[in-house]
């Protein structure tokens, strides 16, 4: 059987890879902020999954840009619920 890489594991691959490149630009707050931020996504990725397991389908939408003053923003995001 031939290991294809799919393009989940492309994305890991690549998230991976960006995790190791930004560890050298980085301080150790925005460090600390960024590993908060994986968590939190994680938490809501299982949260969309059990949503799905239930019978709705979740979109998540760009509700509005939040931005910090120096030129960096961050998506604020809201889920649109569609009972299945």
């Amino acid at each position: 059987m031939t290991d294809t890489v799919t393009p989940i594991k492309k994305a890991k691959q690549r998230a991976a890879e960006m995790s190791t490149e930004r560890k050298s630009v980085v301080d150790a707050d925005q460090q600390s902020a960024i590993r908060q931020l994986a968590n939190d996504l994680h938490r809501l990725n299982h949260a969309v999954m059990k949503a799905v397991d239930a019978g709705v389908s979740v979109e998540l939408v760009r509700s509005a840009r939040h931005h910090g003053g120096q030129g960096n923003w961050g998506d604020m995001m809201v889920p649109v619920i569609v009972k299945g």
